[in-house]
């Protein structure tokens, strides 16, 4: 797969881009013991709020390697989602670590402790200690609900820090969207297109060239005969969108004039 992109995809006037970037933290994703399933969902709820998530990384649970991602994508983005890491357990750092990136202590909260302790008394369960630790967070961080298992995300400037638990995240990703500021919403539109990568690459750069307002994608398929590509426009608004598009098809319609459809090429 291939993505042609032009530099930042231009916005009409007034038409703010809002940007994210996701941290996902812990050794079990790096091993391929956990398979995520936190980044697809985020991504789907950041493009239905118009909200371009950027770039995802993910890192071991290393104080060192979350404070050095963590600072690098704060300063980039609008916004910084994390998962994972703030569990019970000795390896569960990631407030230790967002503490240390924005030079602040990190501490025992006492509306959590309370949240926490309430919660514990209720199940007729001791707040042991290690139950202690998910109250932990970085001193002046405000609480992110947990509906699912009281345990509070938070946020800290503009990094939103939740649990790696699918069904937590998901839930905390629920209260804190509402929140958070929104852009201009991406318009897609997609094309088909019976030709392999190979016969339309140098066409599709020049037609990606020729509208900068736009980015085209270009998805390659194979039905075990032949190649053909999914062509998908992105734009923020319809004329440059559908200028772009126009041009695609016109390019296919090229093609079929020049009788390619009858001897394509093998190569994707």
């Amino acid at each position: 797969m291939t993505d042609q992109t032009s530099p930042p995809i231009g916005t009409p006037a007034g038409s703010p881009i809002v940007t994210a970037a996701m941290l996902a933290i812990g050794d079990e994703l790096l091993s391929g013991r956990t398979k995520d399933k936190n980044i697809g969902h985020l991504a789907d709820m950041l493009t239905l709020s118009a909200i371009d998530l950027k770039e995802v990384r993910i890192v071991p649970d290393e104080e060192d390697r979350i404070v050095e991602a963590l600072n690098a994508l704060r300063a980039r983005y609008d916004y910084v989602f994390t998962s994972g890491g703030i569990g019970p357990t000795h390896d569960d750092i990631t407030a230790d670590a967002v503490s240390k990136a924005f030079g602040v202590a990190c501490i025992h909260e006492d509306k959590a402790m309370a949240l926490l302790a309430e919660m514990y008394k209720c199940r007729e369960m001791e707040f042991t200690p290690a139950r202690q630790r998910m109250a932990r967070m970085p001193e002046g961080a405000s609480h992110i609900a947990n509906p699912v298992s009281t345990a509070p995300g938070f946020v800290i400037g503009n990094v939103y820090v939740m649990a790696g638990v699918p069904q937590v995240f998901q839930a905390m990703v629920d209260n804190v969207l509402p929140t958070l500021r929104s852009g201009s919403k991406m318009l897609s539109r997609s094309i088909s297109c019976p030709y392999g990568e190979g016969d339309i690459g140098t066409l599709l750069g020049n037609i990606q060239k020729a509208h900068p307002e736009t980015s085209i994608g270009s998805y390659p398929r194979f039905d075990g005969k032949k190649f053909s590509t999914e062509l998908v426009v992105r734009a923020r608004a319809e004329e440059p969108l559908a200028a772009a598009a126009a041009a695609i098809e016109a390019m296919i319609a090229d093609l079929d004039k020049a009788g390619l459809a009858a001897n394509p090429t093998a190569d994707a």
